[in-house]
């Protein structure tokens, strides 16, 4: 039995994006973060640099858990075919195939339940985990099937289309990964904790976001 995918022809070939997600929802999501900061100080006793626990501000972090900050979203358009084969020679009226279409939507961003606060004097350092691939989404409503063909001797089976999903799942993430997609999601990772967490911190602190 033989089982190729073959990719769509090039000018069918689908058009891919990355985005960033918001500032507002990056806020959103570290809200309680936020909030407990400015719980420990107001506006007058901001100047008396009051005291910060590193074990406090780590378990406050931690438990923002996942920080998707970028999304990239994607058409694809693939072909499967498959069919029997006897010693490497196909068997003729076995072919199956199909053109599968559908929209899909990659998170990447960093794990913060890892992530890792330590204090030296007025020096604050957040350590991140390495960013990786949050969620894979594949939009049901969008999934389309063309040029369907099946054989009575080899039929379609749920096998087929779980397994094909699924390595049309890892190519995608591939090309995403290739494209630079955990890289700028550690970027936007580190630029925004640092900028959300600079202005409520106290005078004199400074703040360093680094990768592990």
């Amino acid at each position: 039995m033989s089982n190729t995918t073959t990719p769509a022809p090039e000018r069918l070939r689908p058009v891919k994006s990355m985005k960033y997600l918001s500032r507002g929802v990056l806020l959103c999501a570290l809200v309680g973060l936020v909030c407990f900061f400015g719980g420990r100080m107001s506006a007058g006793n901001r100047e008396k640099s009051p005291h910060l626990d590193a074990v406090v501000l780590e378990a406050q972090l931690n438990q923002i858990s996942q920080l998707a900050t970028v999304s990239y979203h994607y058409t694809n358009m693939a072909q499967f075919e498959n069919s029997n084969d006897f010693y490497g020679v196909t068997i003729p009226f076995t072919t199956k195939k199909f053109i599968l279409t559908y929209d899909g939507e990659i998170k990447a961003g960093v794990d913060l339940s890892r992530a890792k606060i330590t204090l030296s004097g007025e020096a604050v350092t957040v350590t991140l985990p390495a960013a990786t691939i949050l969620s894979h989404e594949i939009f049901e409503d969008t999934v389309e099937v063309f040029d369907e063909k099946t054989s009575i001797f080899n039929p379609f089976t749920i096998e087929d289309f779980s397994s094909f999903q699924s390595d049309q799942k890892k190519a995608v993430e591939e090309k995403a990964l290739n494209k630079g997609l955990l890289d700028e999601a550690a970027r936007q990772a580190r630029s925004s904790i640092q900028a959300l967490l600079t202005p409520v911190l106290p005078k004199g602190y400074q703040i360093n976001v680094q990768i592990k």
